[in-house]
């Protein structure tokens, strides 16, 4: 194994994007093969309603997933606002261990705080009312009890919602509050955030009570390329751009 651990989120994975879902495929047959740890932070997929949903790609997916996990990389899967409804059977198909909204691991002897983002961007009152409601135990028991095609058609019409909804609403409501990144930042005891969800990729310096700190935030993937985040020994960062 190799002494790096990778860190992707926000892929949005579906059939209309047959070359992100082609280029993920090949990045854990090649690239992440032989890290120690790859960390998928939420959004894996554009639109997840169920672990029973077998339609494309969702299947080759968790075989691509369990494979890599064979090979010897520890996966981890923190959910995100796309594809909460992931559960333990996604989890005992891929071999992936599932993490909470907020976890702390330990990155070479550096703590670092994980969350797929969408928590921090508590300026979007409208989105963060509905997150409380939808992400009950009650609301997603009810959610997959009902038929397969019937969460299909949902998922499609919460896609155009979100699309709409976006398109209302400021850069700056839908981007992570400072005063949040610094409150969990210290809540959780670390100097180190790393998170997705606001597709506003890039390693942002800051303080916090007098020590130097870093928020590190993941890209979406895209039909013309995919974001990699590598962590190294003594908490080395870099950033890698697939083709």
């Amino acid at each position: 194994m190799s002494p790096e651990t990778l860190f992707l989120s926000d892929l949005h994975l579906t059939t209309a994007r047959p070359r992100s879902v082609a280029r993920f495929l090949g990045f854990l047959a090649g690239r992440a093969r032989g890290a120690e740890r790859l960390y998928l932070l939420g959004d894996l997929f554009d639109a997840y309603i169920g672990d029973d949903d077998e339609t494309a790609p969702n299947r080759a997916v968790k075989q691509a997933l369990s494979r890599l996990a064979e090979s010897g990389t520890s996966l981890f899967f923190q959910h995100g606002n796309r594809d909460f409804l992931v559960g333990r059977g996604f989890c005992a198909e891929t071999g992936c261990t599932l993490l909470d909204d907020y976890a702390v691991v330990d990155l070479y002897g550096v703590r670092a705080l994980l969350t797929h983002g969408d928590l921090l961007c508590t300026d979007d009152l409208q989105y963060q009312t509905a997150r409380r409601r939808i992400r009950t135990d009650d609301w997603k028991r009810q959610a997959l009890a009902k038929p397969l095609w019937l969460r299909q058609l949902y998922a499609r019409w919460y896609r155009f919602k979100s699309g709409w909804d976006k398109g209302s609403k400021s850069e700056q409501i839908m981007d992570a509050n400072p005063a949040a990144v610094a409150e969990v930042m210290q809540r959780f005891g670390t100097n180190l955030l790393i998170h997705g969800h606001t597709h506003r990729p890039g390693l942002h310096d800051l303080t916090l009570d007098g020590q130097p700190a870093r928020r590190a935030v993941l890209a979406e993937w895209t039909e013309a390329r995919g974001h990699v985040l590598r962590c190294g020994g003594g908490g080395s960062i870099d950033v890698e751009w697939i083709a």
